[in-house]
């Protein structure tokens, strides 16, 4: 068996970033808020909801998202319930809170119109770094280094010779925008087609290399592929998680058209304690509240 040639991690060459953007061209999935009708509204809508959701259960509730609110003021005018119930299961629910409150900051501060700029982006309730850069290169044509999770593991590879990538870090955003191609128009194609990589070939674990467009020039394959430094990394569970729980009180708030009394929400999780901590975390974090009677619904 012919062993691979080694070399030290750098920079893996000045056209790796062009390799990327030509493999997206033809790799790319056709997601509905990458079409050019897709304006930046829509583009930070799919964005809030791609935060540690998988695409295949955000497309379906973005589309009738931005179908029912397609301004970000109709969103702003839309009631709290309103937005938790159209949020569905895609968990992590606070998430629909905070896009309504961009929202209502966008119509009233900027005139209803997302901004373009990466610092105005990020002065937005709930929206940080990697939202504000993405919107401003995917919503807006600016050609931006746009780092997340898959970002991340890419760069490992293909630039430190790393099996993972290492905690988050300013660096990342240097090592991507190295990487991007000199002229605009591609290097906002870049941005997307090294997010798309990471999702689809160079993923954690068992990584497609047979279909990567630049590993001959990738660090880690290169060394060997030398296993990730430290202890593996623990699988999050789900199950009986409060997490969970809290999904399913919210679960009884959805469906419920009135206020519904403790009782309602003790069928829904069996451990009074557990129960009892879920839902105060609920009323805290707002997404749920209890009236004057002492019964409990979704924010008004």
């Amino acid at each position: 068996m012919t062993s691979l040639p080694t070399r030290p991690p750098g920079p893996p060459g000045p056209d790796v970033g062009d390799r990327i953007v030509d493999w997206f061209a033809e790799a790319a999935r056709d997601l509905p808020w990458r079409r050019p009708e897709a304006d930046a509204w829509a583009v930070l809508v799919s964005e809030v909801m791609l935060q540690q959701t998988p695409v295949a259960r955000v497309e379906p509730v973005w589309r009738e998202w931005v179908a029912r609110w397609p301004k970000p003021s109709a969103l702003a005018a839309a009631s709290p319930a309103e937005v938790i119930r159209a949020w569905g299961k895609l968990g992590y629910p606070r998430r629909a809170l905070r896009l309504r409150d961009a929202a209502a900051a966008i119509a009233e501060l900027h005139g209803d119109v997302v901004p373009s700029d990466v610092p105005a982006l990020e002065t937005l309730p709930g929206i940080g770094t990697y939202t504000a850069r993405a919107v401003a290169c995917f919503g807006y044509g600016r050609p931006q280094p746009v780092v997340d999770t898959n970002v991340r593991r890419v760069v490992a590879r293909l630039v430190h010779g790393r099996a993972e990538a290492a905690p988050a870090r300013m660096a990342d955003l240097a090592d991507v925008a190295a990487l991007a191609p000199a002229d605009d128009d591609r290097a906002v194609r870049f941005s997307a087609a090294v997010m798309e990589l990471g999702a689809l070939v160079c993923v954690a674990g068992t990584p497609r290399c047979g279909a990567c467009p630049v590993r001959d020039r990738c660090a880690w394959r290169l060394a060997g592929c030398p296993p990730a430094e430290g202890p593996a990394r623990r699988v999050q569970k789900f199950a009986g998680t409060d997490r969970q729980v809290r999904g399913r009180l919210l679960d009884v708030l959805r469906a419920a058209e009135h206020p519904v009394p403790a009782a309602a929400l003790e069928a829904a999780w069996d451990d009074a304690a557990q129960r009892s901590r879920c839902l105060d975390s609920l009323l805290a974090d707002g997404l749920a509240e209890q009236t004057a009677a002492g019964l409990f619904r979704l924010p008004t």
